[in-house]
């Protein structure tokens, strides 16, 4: 059985996105610390501090599950037009996306 890492990589690397990642592996530990610090803030700053909602909805592994790992990748990239969501394609690659995506649904830094 895959695991739900296994299976984002696998969405994402398939081509489903615009895209594709050949070689997908983790962000280096510097550049997972500014994630990590642009999720707090940036992300915070709507989605609240402790991501459990604000001005956009919460961000806990629990209220994710109800959107796929396509929507999740795409709201990020693309943002979510008629909402304060913006796009951060251009500020974060597919493969950023994804591994915050995982630290989410993870509960990572809460």
């Amino acid at each position: 059985m895959h695991s739900k890492r296994q299976r984002l990589r696998g969405f994402v690397c398939a081509g489903l996105l615009l895209a594709p990642l050949a070689g997908y592996t983790d962000p280096p530990a510097a550049r997972q610390a500014e994630l990590m610090h642009l999720l707090r803030h940036d992300c915070g700053s709507c989605h609240g501090m402790t991501r459990k909602g604000g001005l956009g909805p919460a961000l806990l592994p629990e209220t994710l599950a109800a959107r796929t790992d396509e929507q999740l990748v795409l709201a990020v990239l693309d943002g979510r037009p008629g909402t304060p969501m913006p796009p951060w394609r251009g500020l974060l690659t597919e493969a950023e996306t994804v591994w915050l995506i995982e630290a989410l649904r993870a509960g990572d830094g809460l």
